[in-house]
């Protein structure tokens, strides 16, 4: 069950969650190996696998705490504590929370930003990212200026970097080459 989760944090795209009502064990999971979550205000989370014996098995636990540390991750696995969207949000543990009625407009809108944004340089983000979470910002700098390097080769930062020329930023088209 941990490779799906891992398969979905390790795209290079963006990838956004949404949220309304129970977001418990598996699907929380799922939620936290994206790289956005949206939530409802009604929404309630948890990892509640110790109520019956289990403790979480697609990464949830270690993605938990790297959203919102070790102590708050080790006391919401262990007591199986529900949350509800506003807390968890103000732990850090997710990224926005929306009133229940503007949830589906708001998915929509982070999609398209995510979608028309520079599909590359997302991809350099993640994988520095990753580097930071494997070996710490040593890690994360010692890859940073090969991923970050690539970019200067594509199409989308000579088109971005003519239209900004042109028209200002925020403007910019990006294909994804």
């Amino acid at each position: 069950m941990i490779e799906l989760a891992a398969q979905v944090n390790r795209l290079s795209c963006p990838t956004a969650f949404v949220a309304r009502g129970f977001c418990l064990t598996w699907a929380f999971e799922l939620a936290l190996a994206c790289d956005f979550i949206v939530a409802a205000r009604s929404a309630t989370f948890g990892l509640i696998e110790a109520t019956v014996g289990l403790t979480p098995s697609m990464g949830g636990t270690q993605r938990l705490t790297e959203r919102v540390g070790i102590g708050r991750a080790r006391g919401l696995v262990m007591t199986a504590a529900r949350l509800g969207a506003e807390q968890l949000w103000h732990w850090g543990g997710i990224d926005q929370v929306v009133d229940d009625d503007a949830l589906a407009a708001e998915a929509l809108r982070l999609a398209g930003t995510l979608a028309a944004g520079p599909t590359r340089a997302h991809a350099a983000t993640k994988a520095v990212l990753r580097g930071w979470a494997h070996g710490g910002v040593e890690e994360a700098d010692r890859i940073a200026p090969a991923v970050a390097g690539a970019l200067f080769d594509t199409k989308d930062l000579r088109g971005a970097l003519d239209t900004f020329a042109d028209k200002g930023p925020g403007h910019a088209v990006f294909a994804g080459r």
